[in-house]
């Protein structure tokens, strides 16, 4: 049998939008550019388990073709934006958001 009959579709769309709506409260309420990086990681990862889901639901793998292309995105977007922060770091001393305002030429 099945996992994804046994457990049912609908279990995985509550638990991905768990996950994405912690990501957007991450996003608005933090201001720590280190702690947004990790919530849009868990808002992309929140989608990818839906699309992963409804591909296995569906029987049709080009949903999970998709997943491994946004994972492979995500980790560039994590390994430029963490390259960003680091430079940032050294010029400045913290990361703060709010802080980076005063960047502004």
């Amino acid at each position: 049998m099945n996992v994804l009959q046994e457990i049912g579709i609908q279990n995985y769309i509550i638990l991905a939008a768990l996950l994405f709506c912690i990501g957007a409260f991450g996003i608005l309420y933090r201001r720590n550019a280190i702690i947004m990086f990790m919530s849009i990681e868990i808002m992309l990862n929140a989608v990818n388990l839906l699309l992963v889901a409804f591909s296995s639901y569906h029987q049709d793998a080009s949903g999970q073709v998709f997943v491994f292309f946004t994972m492979a995105v995500a980790a560039a977007e994590v390994a430029v934006g963490l390259a960003i922060l680091v430079s940032i770091f050294r010029n400045i001393g913290n990361i703060d958001i709010d802080n980076l305002k005063n960047l502004k030429g």
